[in-house]
């Protein structure tokens, strides 16, 4: 079989060329042309915002390398050379070096001790007089003495020899004197002429001689002392329309309505009122001007005696239980025991301290006796009879305010400066009951309530405390009377007899009833504050009658009536009388 004649025909390259392997490509770069001409840069250039140095405010938040970048311009020519110094510190350039701590701390208490110093540039080799800086003369007194330095230590005193501890008689062992020891320290000619000056001179300024207790007299203002029968004003009047004599307790008392009397003589302040025991007819008052009066509380109400013995104020008076006698205790330190009737002075006592109060003990059998507080924070207890001291009571911190017989007269309670309130049995120098609480104030007026089992106290942050009287003797805080202000003055308390109120002195010239129940201040006495243009004092503690007598500043006796029946008791410089009828006060 033939086969087919072919021949090779020619390919066009360009048609296969995609199919042919790919040849090695060389990359060539080609030179850039920099037109900018060649600068010699020392520093990268900055692009940040320039802040002015004398700029004091700015308005956005730059960097810290912008803040406190360095600052570039012309040179200060104004400078000097130290200024224009570079430095680390405000004061110049410091360099770190090595210092010992001890060193630097020895040198720098030398210095503020002894007031030199070592120079630091000086070596140590080569110390001399003109090294040292600050108290050159003291450095070489002291040869550069350093506080860590001692001096020359002086010697030791030397003493006896103590001898053979065999012999008993010639040993002294470590009890032996000093060798150059005096037995007797006896000054010199100068020290006892400089001696003999002071002494002198504490002499001058010494106390003054004590004063001699004043004499004692009395006047009489009345011609008709005694009546028809020979029977002196002490009798109980039977002629007034009230029976005085009666003990009946009323079942209701009224607030006072309108003012009755007011009793004038005194030229100074009255400091305490106290009404005749059980009957009430005779009022004692007792003020500033160092007298002491007895006035009628009915018929014409006259000023009978007037008692004068006192050099200084009188404090406080009291009665005996029958009224016959009575005590009165001045600012002269003395205690005298008067007799109503005659207006002797039977008797004085004193222990050279301000009495403060002084009550009678009321038993019978015990008449004879008395206390009084005193401003020496002692409660000290006399027998009228022999004139002496028979008891003291010291336990107080402060002066004794108050003294207050409960429970029967077998007990007495009493007050003082020391914010306390202390409880004793009679005769007995030991307090059984102490009552002090951080939160207390002094209480310079307690009264006692008509039924013995409260006592009212006058405390000195404007309120009116109540205490049981019976056995424990606590706080009744249920019973916590406010509304009134006190302000500093011993302002008495006292109790209505059906126990319904109770009657508290204001300091401004007031008499404030407050409910016994409701504790609230019923409206003051219109009729008591007429006339009181200052503060009044403490009410009578005994106050019977027919009266309430109040307290006031300007030197008069106060009386008030209350409508209505009741029985009142009176106690402090305010106190309801003996029927709750009326009321009485004094004022200074």
């Amino acid at each position: 079989m033939n086969q087919p004649n072919t021949s090779p025909e020619k390919v066009d390259p360009d048609a296969i060329s995609h199919l042919q392997p790919l040849k090695s490509v060389r990359k060539t770069s080609l030179s850039v042309l920099n037109s900018a001409p060649e600068v010699a840069v020392k520093e990268d250039v900055e692009t940040g915002t320039h802040i002015d140095p004398s700029l004091k405010e700015v308005l956005y938040n730059p960097t810290y390398e912008t803040m406190f970048a360095p600052e570039f311009g012309p040179v200060n020519p104004f400078k000097t050379q130290q200024m224009a110094a570079p430095r680390n510190m405000l004061s110049g350039y410091a360099e770190p070096a090595h210092l010992n701590d001890f060193m630097f701390e020895q040198q720098r208490r030398t210095f503020s001790t002894f007031g030199y110093a070592l120079d630091p540039s000086v070596d140590s080799s080569q110390v001399s007089s003109s090294s040292y800086i600050g108290a050159v003369e003291e450095a070489e007194k002291k040869k550069g003495l350093t506080v860590f330095e001692s001096g020359l230590k002086k010697e030791k005193r030397k003493r006896v020899k103590g001898g053979d501890a065999s012999e008993i008689d010639s040993f002294l062992g470590p009890w032996a004197k000093y060798q150059d020891e005096k037995d007797v320290a006896k000054p010199s000619e100068e020290e006892q002429k400089e001696l003999d000056e002071i002494t002198a001179k504490r002499q001058k300024r010494g106390k003054n001689e004590e004063e001699a207790p004043a004499e004692e007299k009395t006047i009489l203002h009345v011609k008709d002392a005694y009546d028809y029968q020979g029977r002196s004003y002490l009798h109980v009047p039977q002629d007034v329309g009230i029976n005085l004599r009666s003990a009946e307790i009323p079942d209701k008392c009224y607030l006072p309505k309108k003012q009755l009397h007011v009793w004038t003589g005194h030229t100074k302040g009255v400091s305490a009122i106290r009404l005749f025991p059980g009957s009430g007819h005779l009022l004692l008052s007792c003020s500033m001007d160092c007298k002491i009066k007895l006035w009628e509380v009915y018929s014409d109400r006259r000023c009978l005696r007037t008692f004068i013995g006192h050099s200084k104020a009188v404090r406080d008076i009291c009665f005996n239980n029958t009224g016959t006698q009575f005590l009165s205790a001045g600012y002269d330190r003395y205690l005298k025991l008067w007799d109503s009737e005659t207006g002797q002075c039977i008797s004085r006592f004193t222990n050279r301290k301000v009495p403060y109060c002084v009550k009678f003990n009321p038993d019978e059998d015990k008449q004879n006796l008395f206390v009084a507080g005193m401003s020496d924070k002692k409660i000290v207890q006399w027998d009228i009879r022999s004139g002496e001291v028979v008891q003291e009571y010291d336990r107080h911190l402060g002066a004794v305010n108050t003294i207050t017989f409960v429970d029967e007269n077998r007990r007495f309670v009493s007050t003082s400066d020391d914010k306390s309130l202390r409880v004793w049995e009679w005769d007995i120098p030991v307090d059984f009951k102490y009552i002090a609480e951080p939160s207390m104030h002094s209480m310079p007026a307690v009264t006692l309530s008509p039924s013995g089992k409260w006592l009212a106290c006058q405390s000195m942050d404007n309120q009116i405390l109540i205490f049981g009287a019976q056995n424990r003797f606590r706080l009744n805080k249920k019973k916590v009377f406010k509304g009134h202000m006190v302000a500093g003055y011993a302002c008495q308390v006292d109790f209505s007899p059906d126990m319904s109120y109770v009657v508290s002195g204001d300091s401004d010239g007031k008499l404030v009833h407050l409910g016994l129940e409701d504790h609230q201040a019923v409206p003051p006495n219109q009729g008591t504050r007429q006339g009181v243009h200052q503060r009044p004092l403490a009410p009578p503690r005994d106050l019977q009658g027919h009266h309430l007598r109040l307290g006031r500043t300007n030197q008069t006796l106060g009386l008030t009536r209350q409508e209505g029946k009741g029985r009142g008791r009176a106690g402090g410089r305010v106190s309801l009388n003996s029927r709750g009828r009326r009321q009485s006060g004094c004022s200074i």
